[in-house]
């Protein structure tokens, strides 16, 4: 194994104690040694994904079996390799050094030979593993990844902008690319000022010329428009009046029929059920949030009015290894830039919170420094 000097034999890691509620323990564990076509990445930044909390809280008649009891948490990690595992240096041909700042994302291995993977869908592996689900996640100051599969961090981007978008950054691009939209198209952004949300504005309004319209709770419009939305609509005002909803998007759409696509990026069903009168005759809706519980179907989709309507609903997890280049390009470049709140990793459960109570804006990124 080629290593750097003064990897201690111990670190620190947040862990789910008591998987299927509401429950983090800062602890001490072993430092892994990274196996053949590994490296060992010691970590300076998680980013926080409501992700998270869904894998922590999961209940086993949800989307998949409870997280494993003393599971770390955590897919958006940024750091740098500190180790090589047996047969995998820096002669191996993967052009990796000693030193370099690489980045582990949602998926954390992939088997690259079936069909997603083939399709250049990596990010859906049928047996691939999650980051803080399937194996130790990101919030720990130490973490092994196939060096294969690590994402490269441009020079110039600092990290703790760089943490978001391994997940955030690169599910919103992949998402937009669904939309099959063109240039001036108006775009619609459910949870619009949100981690993933406010990343989907400036991707679409500077990297790819749309229309973004932002759509959220609150008092937020000088965010939006700062992320790059033409508009922001405060839900807030249409609690109880859902139907005129509607009829406000189509106003600050092209010639007032509707946005060209939806992208739903909170986990809400009612969110889901508001989308599909958003769009215009032939528009697409684009599910990214994942809603927690049991799932239902969304509510609004009516086979006549898909059919009457040309709509289109496609599913979209996160982006391919080439996604995650482009993201953090753009990034680099100053086209995205995520906004973040940096905490230090004794703060996970109130960040959880504030999430859930939609007090958050951006993103929050802990500091496993701190």
């Amino acid at each position: 194994m080629t290593s750097s000097p003064h990897i201690p034999t111990t670190h620190r890691a947040l862990i789910y104690d008591q998987p299927g509620t509401a429950s983090v323990k800062l602890t001490t564990i072993n430092t892994p040694t990274p196996g053949p076509g590994d490296v060992l990445v010691r970590l300076t930044h998680s980013g926080v994904c409501h992700s998270d909390w869904g894998v922590m809280t999961r209940g086993d008649d949800e989307l998949g079996p409870r997280a494993q009891t003393d599971q770390i948490g955590g897919h958006e990690g940024v750091g740098t390799i500190v180790a090589f595992g047996p047969e995998t240096d820096e002669d191996s041909g993967l052009g990796l050094q000693i030193g370099d700042r690489v980045g582990i994302k949602w998926m954390a291995r992939v088997c690259g030979t079936c069909f997603p993977c083939l399709a250049e869908r990596d990010g859906c592996c049928a047996n691939g593993t999650i980051s803080g689900y399937g194996e130790p996640g990101t919030f720990q100051e130490y973490a092994v990844a196939p060096a294969n599969y690590v994402t490269r961090i441009p020079e110039g981007l600092a990290s703790e902008l760089a943490a978001p978008l391994l997940c955030g950054g690169i599910t919103v691009y992949a998402a937009l690319r669904k939309c099959d939209a063109s240039a001036g198209d108006a775009i619609a952004v459910l949870g619009g000022t949100g981690g993933l949300g406010h990343l989907a504005l400036q991707i679409g309004a500077r990297g790819m010329g749309l229309s973004m319209i932002a759509l959220d709770y609150g008092d937020k419009a000088s965010f939006a428009a700062e992320c790059g939305a033409s508009s922001y609509i405060d839900l807030s005002n249409y609690e109880n009046n859902r139907s005129s909803l509607a009829a406000e998007v189509k106003k600050h759409t092209p010639n007032g029929i509707g946005a060209a696509a939806v992208i739903v990026c909170t986990g809400a069903n009612q969110a889901y059920a508001d989308a599909l009168s958003l769009v215009r005759f032939a528009g697409t809706v684009v599910c990214v949030g994942v809603p927690e519980g049991k799932p239902v179907p969304i509510a609004t989709a009516f086979p006549s009015a898909l059919i009457a309507q040309e709509l289109r609903i496609v599913g979209s997890v996160v982006g391919n290894r080439s996604d995650a280049a482009e993201t953090m390009e753009m990034a680099a470049r100053g086209v995205v830039k995520t906004h973040v709140s940096v905490q230090p990793m004794g703060s996970l459960m109130d960040i959880f919170d504030k999430m859930n109570k939609r007090q958050v804006k951006g993103r929050v990124v802990l500091d496993l420094t701190a």
